[in-house]
């Protein structure tokens, strides 16, 4: 039966929204299951911002790069890193035309929601050793306890060394928990709001109970724990004072779904799309402009600090690969363009009330596009340009990319920022890219494996 005026307009004119896997083909979906599985084995590996820099220089130098020497003259297709005091990383490709040109970017955060251990953590009640911790980033309290805990981290000692610390990731190592209650006693607990159905200062990790082999004295749970930590690292109480300590979900990432279409693991945001970025620039070899995948520490908590992409960090990176050539490293951030590598709220088929569905990403459905972030009014985007979005728009679709556009929730429920404003307060253009995930910031969340792999190959097509 031959199509009506009306379904031919349809099919000329409409948006067209379908599910990716509908879509691709046998091949990509092959190629996205063989991708996959290096990105989950890098997720095991990089569950802190350090452990992330330590596994991506590592990648790298496999790959071909080598630390970046300011005054050295580097030529195309030369591969470089920076490494910014171990919690932050630059890796770049030097392109055929100058740097002054401009500079292909895609910035990516590899922090993400966790429990600190706070500067005297360790203490002793009821001849329970336990820690106080401190939440970094936005986290749901309640979903943090009643969870097997790994402690990463390192402690920096006087002498100058630092101690490498990781418990609770091998199978035969011990894990960490914060209790809860039994709901037999949790009649007063149950009649608090769902946010302070567990308290800040009640998420206390236990961290052991055997007395050190004395009758006398007090707190020999924590002597014995204290000497427990001395004999493995060599520290003593103080040496909290000058620590990085975290406590993440020990969890191993696996395929979800009977289908395995799906990953859930810690730490997606934002290792879904930093993982994706520097596996792109990994790939380049001899770029038209430079190409860099920058991997940023405390996004979470406002990209504040020396190692987030509020400071010039990556300002400095560009002005030396510009300085190297003899150009103007203001003028190379100007003609700039950056894919913000940040994740968005995939829509959940039980709480779809919080998204407006014409505009809410949804697995599977590929990479998604996100003009503007912020909260309410857009307070805190950088709202990319129509024209730089329909430039994205144009390379996704010459490249047979499957992507679709999203925004973070309702207007006036919704809401939540990226690394974009920042680049963006350069001059550079700016959009956001990203990984749709469901149950954001939980210690366990979940992505599509298509989605995945598409954001390495939109993460490719732009910067090659």
């Amino acid at each position: 039966m031959s199509e009506t005026k009306a379904e031919e307009l349809k099919e000329k004119l409409f948006l067209k929204r379908k599910n990716g896997r509908l879509c691709a083909d046998e091949n990509v979906l092959k190629q996205c299951e063989i991708y996959c599985e290096d990105y989950k084995a890098f997720l095991d590996s990089a569950k802190t911002e350090r452990e992330a820099v330590k596994t991506a220089i590592a990648l790298a130098e496999s790959r071909g790069f080598k630390e970046f020497e300011i005054g050295k003259k580097y030529k195309p297709g030369d591969r470089v890193y920076i490494n910014n005091r171990g919690k932050s990383a630059a890796f770049a490709v030097i392109g055929k035309q100058p740097v002054e040109k401009g500079i292909n970017i895609t910035a990516a955060h590899i922090d993400s929601p966790r429990l600190d251990l706070k500067p005297n953590p360790l203490y002793e009640e009821l001849e329970l050793a336990l820690f106080k911790t401190h939440y970094y980033g936005g986290i749901k309290k309640y979903q943090w306890t009643a969870l097997p805990l790994a402690l990463h981290g390192v402690f920096a000692l006087k002498d100058g060394s630092v101690k490498e610390v990781c418990i609770g990731e091998e199978d035969n190592e011990p894990k960490f928990v914060i209790n809860d209650l039994l709901p037999h006693l949790a009649q007063e607990q149950n009649k608090r709001t769902l946010n302070d159905g567990i308290k800040g200062e009640e998420l206390n990790v236990l961290v052991g109970s055997h007395p050190f082999k004395d009758d006398k004295g007090s707190e020999l749970v924590k002597l014995n724990v204290l000497e427990l930590f001395n004999k493995k690292y060599g520290i003593t109480e103080s040496d909290f004072l000058s620590a990085e300590l975290e406590m993440v979900p020990a969890l191993k990432a696996c395929d979800i779904g009977i289908d395995r279409s799906m990953i859930g693991a810690y730490g997606q945001d934002d290792r879904v799309c930093a993982y994706p970025a520097l596996t792109a620039v990994l790939d380049v070899e001899n770029p038209e402009k430079t190409a860099i995948a920058i991997l940023a520490d405390k996004e979470e908590v406002g990209s504040m600090g020396n190692t987030g992409l509020e400071s010039d960090f990556l300002r400095y990176v560009i002005h030396d690969l510009a300085r190297m050539q003899g150009g103007d490293g203001t003028v190379a951030i100007r003609n700039s363009k950056c894919l913000s590598a940040d994740v968005n709220a995939g829509m959940d088929p039980t709480f779809q009330s919080v998204n407006e569905k014409r505009n809410a990403a949804m697995l599977n459905y590929g990479v998604v596009l996100t003009k503007y972030t912020g909260a309410r009014g857009k307070s805190g985007t950088s709202d990319a340009s129509a024209e730089f979005v329909a430039e994205i728009r144009s390379m996704l679709d010459n490249a047979g990319i499957i992507w679709q556009t999203g925004e973070l929730g309702s207007v006036d429920i919704g809401g939540g920022g990226t690394v974009a404003q920042f680049i963006a307060n350069m001059g550079a253009d700016v959009v956001d890219l990203g990984v749709p995930v469901l149950s954001m910031h939980a210690p366990f969340e979940t992505t599509a494996k298509l989605d995945v792999y598409m954001c390495h190959r939109a993460m490719y097509e732009f910067m090659k």
